[in-house]
Parts: structure tokens; C-alpha cells; sequence
């Protein structure tokens, strides 16, 4: 998965279960990450959680 240097992943319901968890596990990889859900501060938090687990700040939203 080294390959996910810098490409653009789209995860929809990334708010929580599936969406949430397969973020964070993509977060390692070092991807640049959009995230969607319909839950506006649970995104939050995990947009936070996957910056700090190695996407960086400024490379998910």
C-alpha cells in the first residue's frame, strides 16, 4: 500500500463504522484524503484523528 503517497482517496460515510474505520487505516499510508458524511461533527473528529495518524494537516478534508 506504499503506493498511496500522495494520490487523492474519496471515502463516503466516513463519519463512523466502515467509512470512519477504513480512513484511519488509510490514514498510515499517507494518502491525501476527502472525506464525506452527512454528520458534520463526527467528521470533524475523525478528520482529526486521521491527520494525526499520518496524513498530516492540511491533507484531508
Amino acid at each position: 500500500m506504499e503506493n498511496l503517497l500522495n494520490k487523492v482517496v474519496l471515502i463516503t460515510g466516513a463519519s463512523s463504522g466502515i467509512g470512519g474505520y477504513t480512513a484511519k487505516f488509510l490514514s498510515k499510508f499517507k494518502p491525501k484524503l476527502a472525506l464525506v458524511a452527512r454528520s458534520a461533527d463526527r467528521l470533524k473528529e475523525v478528520q482529526e484523528e486521521c491527520e494525526m495518524a499520518g496524513c498530516g494537516e492540511g491533507n484531508v478534508s
